[in-house]
Formats: structure tokens, sequence, C-alpha cells
């Protein structure tokens, strides 16, 4: 895998972020059907997947990992709050640590080393220059607490949630490029609280079976699923802090540049038990692809096509596409023959 130079203005200023044809080609489009509405839609997130997928190994890497990672470290440098931890939670950041490193060093070996003698850990990032010895368990060994240390290496937010009185509370992570939702605001809350926003689906009694059916992740099951919206410019961080930069970027939509400024935006979400914490590791992957690029691919823009003519107009409206769905729709049309009108 050939990792794409750092870049500084992938994400925001000059937008520079693009797909090779190989991104493309294993972007996970998340549409089965011609018709969306929430489900419980995960499965087991079986190892190794098909090759080259994104789906392959239990944390993935692309190309575009060190423009990620340096698009973290400006985050955090303009808001520390990204990056939170209760007191209670120690254990759980060094399960992460550990669960990392593995998987890391295990499935990108040319990338990644990590290896013990004893009390002392050698962990190696390439791509970042790091080359750091440690004794697990021990913060006075890292340069900064452990979340912090590996949460700036990964590619794609995380959070740790603990689990008591059935539920789950959202305790710790690293979000830096959240679609509209703020760690800082959910932090502490249960399951069901954190989702409270999100319209239709408690009628539909989604997150009750949800809530029970995550609880019951056991250590060495892991599970995925897919989630989507769409966004103005290859932007990760649209968080509610920095609305201010973004939401304006709604009203700007043409039919002249939606093949260049609108972005599907998927999350590959991965739960995970931690060994020795029970904590749930709640990964979130992000993957952009640009209108342009996603039609290259004739079945997806048909499909996309029907699926977001067809959305309900409160998904529309949650997911703040209600300025420009329609635009996009008719844009879209040009790929979908047979929807479009006789004459």
């Amino acid at each position: 895998m050939q990792l794409a130079p750092r870049d500084t203005q992938a994400f925001r200023g000059q937008f520079t972020y693009r797909n090779s044809p190989e991104a493309v080609s294993r972007f996970p489009f998340p549409f089965p059907e011609d018709d969306y509405m929430y489900s419980v839609n995960t499965e087991p997130h079986t190892l190794p997947g098909p090759k080259g997928s994104v789906y392959e190994h239990m944390l993935d890497i692309d190309e575009h990992y060190l423009c990620e990672t340096a698009e973290r470290a400006m985050v955090l440098e303009e808001d520390p709050a990204r990056c939170l931890a209760m007191p209670h939670m120690e254990q759980a950041c060094w399960d992460l640590l550990e669960f990392v490193m593995t998987h890391y060093a295990q499935d990108y070996p040319e990338h990644f080393s990590f290896t013990r003698q004893g009390d002392q850990y050698e962990w190696i990032n390439r791509p970042l220059g790091i080359h750091q010895t440690f004794v697990m368990g021990d913060a006075s060994t890292l340069p900064m607490p452990p979340m912090e240390f590996i949460g700036r290496q990964m590619q794609g937010d995380f959070a740790l949630l603990d689990q008591r009185d059935a539920d789950l509370f959202m305790d710790a992570g690293v979000i830096t490029s959240p679609a509209d939702w703020s760690l800082a605001f959910d932090a502490g809350m249960s399951f069901k609280q954190w989702h409270g926003p999100v319209p239709l689906a408690h009628e539909m009694g989604i997150f009750d079976r949800v809530l029970k059916y995550l609880c019951a992740i056991k250590v060495g099951s892991p599970i995925r699923r897919l989630n989507w919206t769409m966004t103005i410019h290859p932007r990760m961080d649209s968080s509610p802090e920095t609305y201010h930069q973004w939401g304006a970027d709604r009203t700007t939509i043409t039919p002249e540049n939606v093949g260049r400024d609108v972005f599907l935006r998927v999350e590959l979400q991965t739960l995970v038990r931690m060994p020795r914490s029970h904590a749930l590791f709640f990964g979130i992957r992000t993957y952009l692809i640009s209108m342009d690029d996603l039609t290259t691919n004739k079945a997806w823009a048909k499909r996309l096509h029907r699926v977001l003519a067809n959305l309900p107009e409160a998904l529309v409206d949650y997911k703040g596409m209600t300025r420009y769905r329609d635009t996009v729709v008719e844009w879209l049309s040009e790929y979908d023959h047979e929807l479009q009108p006789q004459t």
C-alpha cells in the first residue's frame, strides 16, 4: 500500500483531497437497495475480509493515512477537548493502545512494529517517524496519556464506551472528524441519550434492539456496520464547534458544481469488546468520495439517485441535506434512465 504524502490542505482550505482509482474501487458503497431506512444493519466483522477491501483487516488504513493524521493533529491543536478520557477509563485506554498496536503491526508490517522483551514494549511507526519504548500500564513511560498517544496515530475516530447498568456510556474517545456531532457534548451520555436527535429510529424501536445487541458483544466477536451522510467539500471536521466554518457551504451547491463539491461520506463503524476493561471500542473510519468519482461506477450512480429521491424528509433534514438534496437528485438523474420521464 502506498501512502499519499502528508498534506495539511487535504480536508480544509484548498481541499486537495483526491481518491486514486484504487481508492474509488474499494470505496464502501453503503446501499444494498434502492430505498434507505434505518435498520439494525450490523454483521460480524469476520477476518480476514476480502483482500484489498476495507474489511480485510480489523482496522483499515489506506492511502490517506498521513493526511488524516495531519488533520487530526491540527484539530487537536485548535481544540484539545476533542480528546477526552474520564478517570475510570484508564484501563480501557491501555486496552485500546495494545489493541491498535497489535493489529497495525500484524496487518501492516511494512509500516508498523510492536514487540516485547520482558516488561519493555517497543513501538515503531515508520510513516510518522515514531520509535517509542514503554512499560504497559505506566503512563510515565509515554510522552502523553496512552489513549492520546495512539489516538494521534490512528486513521479514523473512536470512542470507548463504558458498560454499566445494561447501558453504554460515551466516557472516552478521540473525535476529530465527526459528522455534525460533538464528543464534548455527548461525553458521559447513555446510548439513547446521544442518539436522541435521530428521527424515526426511536419510534421504530431500533435503538432498544441495538443496545441489547451491543451489550452482548463478547471478546473476540467484533461486529461492523456502515453509516452514511453527505458533505460539501472533502471536509473531515464537520463538528458543531466549527459550524461557522462549514454551515454556509450547504447553500453553495449548483448543477455546475455538484460533481466537484458534493461528497458521499461513509463511516465503517466497528465495535470490539476490550479484553480487560470490558469497554466497547467504537471505531469510526470515514471514507469520502466526490460525485464525479462515484459516478464512474454507473450502478452506484443509479442507486444513489433512487436512494436520495426516495429519502424521507425527516432524514433529509436530519442529515443536513435540505438545501441541496434536490439539486443532487436532478444531477444524478442522467444516470437513471429507467426513471426518466417518457416523451
